[in-house]
This record gives C-alpha cells, structure tokens and sequence, in this order.
C-alpha cells in the first residue's frame, strides 16, 4: 500500500501542531527534572486512548565551532552519565529551566557554565525531539562562532557530574567520521555534528536567526499550561 502512497517535496514536509482533544490528565509522578504525564485522549476516528509520557522544560545544546590551523574543530565534551552508566562525547546543553529566557540565551549561559566559553556569533543549527512517543523532550541545536574564553573571575563553579566534564577539541570531519563509526552515541551530539558537516557544505545557507520561531516547543509549553486536570 506504501508504495501507492502520495508522492510530493519539501513543502509538502510540513508539521501541524496542533493537539487532539485532552479529555482528562493528571501527573501521576513528578520528579526534579520531568514530570510522567497521563492524559485521556480523543483521536476521533481512532477512539479514545491513554497516553503516557515525560513531560519537560526542553533543552538547548551548542555546536561551538572554531578553526585552528584553518580547520574547523568542534568542540565536544565527554562526562559521567549514570543513567546511561558510562562516560559520553556530548555538546555543551543544558535545560531551558529560567523562566522567560530565551533559548538562545539559555545556550549562551550553559556554554560559558560548561566550557568556559562565550560566543559572538549565534544561529539555529537544528532541532529534534528526543522521541515523540513517550518523551519528547524538544531540543533546539545552536552553532555558536567567533569564540572567546570566559574571564577566569567570572568562570562558573561546578560541582557534582559537572566536575567529570572533559573539554576536547575534534576537526569537525573527524567528529564527522566518529558520529558515522558509532563513536558517539548521544542524541544532541550526533545531530549537532551532522547537520554542522551538511550545513558547512552548503555554505551555511541553511542557518537560521538565533531567535526563529520554534513551534514545538511553544507547542508543548502551551499544552502544559493548558491541559485540564480532573476535579
């Protein structure tokens, strides 16, 4: 049946935000981070269903790029993941958990706390979902240029996994080759160095405004504030 499926182009790739009818929800754990949300859910022709799933602020991360010996290099970070029980190649990221800030902002603020680094130039790199089924936890993807150190007065102090994290500067083909070898295996990270690779090779054409409408995550933020709760 697939293959008789309708055929069409890139604006025709387009998502609709648009929530089916919540009928009933509750949070039946809340957690420091995330909340487990359950939700009574009309599909119309698909009947009504229970759904659960995590609920979460959404987060940034940060492809920081600069060249040395004129090549690019990203830089990654490896740090302690218990959940995951190993150390990981990761992105500068953080939580969008400051109420009012903007990501972009949020971004600025984990790459000077993470790595010390501050950014003169910023734009939109991509974004994803970690997985819309059951955590779609929305994460908006920068590429942060024209790098400068953090004045070592005003360099944050880390504590608890933040102290694991090991700074490491990688040519952006190397990280390239690594993503493509399962050298890395965190979600951000593998993202945030392809598409900085395919974005490099079309002449960064495919950048956009540090402060571009990101409609997932205002579509979230709006289903939070408006879900109803059972009285």
């Amino acid at each position: 049946m697939s293959l008789s499926a309708p055929r069409g182009g890139r604006a025709d790739v387009v998502e609709d935000w648009t929530s089916a009818p919540v009928l009933e929800s509750e949070v039946p754990f809340s957690g420091r981070i995330f909340d487990v949300r359950r939700d009574r859910v009309d599909l119309g022709e698909g009947g009504v269903v229970v759904r659960d799933y995590i609920e979460h602020p959404g987060a940034v991360a940060v492809v920081a790029l600069q060249p040395f010996d004129g090549v690019d290099h990203v830089l990654l970070i490896r740090q302690y993941r218990h959940a995951a029980r190993g150390h990981v190649w990761e992105l500068p990221a953080g939580l969008l958990d400051v109420t009012g800030e903007p990501p972009w902002q949020a971004a600025a603020r984990e790459l000077a706390e993470e790595v010390d680094l501050v950014a003169g130039q910023w734009d939109v790199l991509i974004e994803e979902l970690a997985s819309a089924g059951a955590f779609p936890e929305p994460v908006r993807i920068f590429l942060a240029r024209d790098l400068s150190d953090v004045p070592g007065e005003h360099q944050h102090e880390r504590h608890a996994e933040e102290l694991t994290i090991r700074p490491f500067w990688v040519p952006l083909d190397d990280a390239h080759e690594a993503a493509l070898a399962a050298q890395i295996s965190n979600s951000a990270a593998l993202i945030g160095v392809l598409a900085a690779h395919a974005a490099r090779a079309a002449g960064w054409a495919t950048l956009r405004a540090k402060d571009a409408a990101w409609p997932a995550w205002e579509a979230q933020r709006a289903g939070g504030e408006t879900a109803p709760h059972p009285t």
